[in-house]
C-alpha cells in the first residue's frame, strides 16, 4: 500500500493514497512512475528518491527482479518496468528495498485494458505453414532466441533511446493477425516502411548479441542493452556489425531490406524488457 508521505513525494505521477491501515514508508523514500495510465506493452520508468548512491535498491514487480541504476544528475535511482503484451488488466504491486539496514516501500498500479487492432489477410499457403525442410532451422532459431532473451547481463542500459530510422512507424504493435483464417502470434514490434538500403541505428547503448540470418526475421541483429533489455532489428539487407561489437544509439547496425518472411522492404524493431514484449516507441518515450 502507499503511505501519505509517499504520495506527497511522488515526482511524476500523483499516486492515490490508501487508508490509515497502509504501511508507513520511511521518511524521504519516494517512488514515482512515468505513466499515469498503464497498458499492456508499455514501458514505465520508475524513479526512486530518498535513497543514496550507496543504498543500492532492489525491486520486484510481476514476480521478477527490477534493476535500478543511480542517476547522479537527478540524485535518484531509476529502473524500467516492462508490461508484457498479454498482461491481464488488474492491479499490480511494485516493491522496493533500499539500504544496508533495509528500508522498504511499495506502490500499486493498475494495468488498464487495451484493444489491439485485428487484420485478416489472404496469403500464400507458405506464409501459414512453413515447408517441412524449414522446420529444423525454425526450431534452432527459437532455441537461440530463447537463450539470448533469458540472459540478463549486469551492465545496464544508459541514456535515452532513439528511433532506429527516420520517419513515422506504422502503429501496429500488438496487432492480432489471421492468415487465411489461422490466428498468428501478436505483432510484438513496430514496422518502419523504409526503402532498401536505409541505414539502421542501434537505438541505444549495448553489445551485439546476434547478427545472422534467421528463418522468419531474415538477416537479424539483436543488441543487448543490459539488465534484460534487448532490441531486435529484422529483415536487413546487409549487416554492418558482428556479434560482440559495442553499439551506441547512432551506430549503424545494418541496412533495411526484405529478407525472411516478408512481402516488401521494411524494418521490424521489437524490444524485450525482462522477458516482456513491449512497444519500442514506449521505450523511447520512457527514457527521454
Amino acid at each position: 500500500m502507499i503511505s501519505s508521505r509517499l504520495c506527497a513525494a511522488a515526482l511524476l505521477v500523483p499516486l492515490v493514497c490508501a487508508g490509515a491501515a497502509a504501511q508507513q514508508t520511511p521518511p524521504g523514500l519516494s517512488i514515482s512512475l512515468s505513466l499515469q495510465s498503464v497498458h499492456p506493452g508499455d514501458v514505465v520508468r520508475v524513479d526512486l528518491g530518498g535513497a543514496s548512491e550507496a543504498d543500492r535498491p532492489a525491486g520486484t514487480v510481476f514476480g521478477k527482479s527490477l534493476a535500478f541504476a543511480f542517476d547522479p544528475a537527478g540524485g535518484v535511482w531509476r529502473a524500467l518496468i516492462g508490461v508484457d503484451l498479454d498482461t491481464k488488466p488488474g492491479t499490480y504491486r511494485l516493491a522496493v528495498t533500499a539500504g544496508g539496514a533495509p528500508r522498504t516501500a511499495d506502490v500499486t498500479f493498475r494495468v488498464a485494458p487495451k484493444t489491439f487492432s485485428v487484420r485478416r489477410l489472404k496469403v500464400a499457403a507458405g506464409f501459414v505453414n512453413p515447408p517441412a525442410e524449414a522446420l529444423e532451422q525454425i526450431a534452432r532459431d527459437a532455441r537461440i532466441l530463447t537463450g539470448i532473451f533469458a540472459a540478463a547481463t549486469p551492465t545496464r542500459w544508459t541514456g535515452a533511446f532513439l528511433s532506429p530510422v527516420d520517419g513515422t512507424p506504422t502503429s501496429n504493435f500488438g496487432t492480432r493477425s489471421y492468415f487465411n483464417g489461422v490466428p498468428r502470434s501478436p505483432h510484438a514490434g513496430v514496422d518502419f516502411m523504409s526503402g532498401t538500403g536505409t541505414p539502421i541505428r542501434g537505438a541505444g547503448h549495448g553489445i551485439v548479441a546476434l547478427a545472422e540470418p534467421l528463418y522468419f526475421t531474415g538477416n537479424t541483429v539483436i543488441v543487448d542493452h543490459g539488465a534484460g533489455l534487448y532490441s531486435l532489428f529484422a529483415h536487413l539487407s546487409a549487416f554492418r556489425v558482428a556479434k560482440g561489437d559495442p553499439v551506441a544509439p547512432d551506430t549503424i547496425v545494418g541496412l533495411v531490406g526484405a529478407t525472411g518472411r516478408v512481402t516488401g522492404p521494411h524494418l521490424h524493431w521489437s524490444v524485450r524488457l525482462n522477458g516482456a514484449r513491449v512497444d519500442p516507441l514506449s521505450l523511447v518515450a520512457a527514457t527521454q
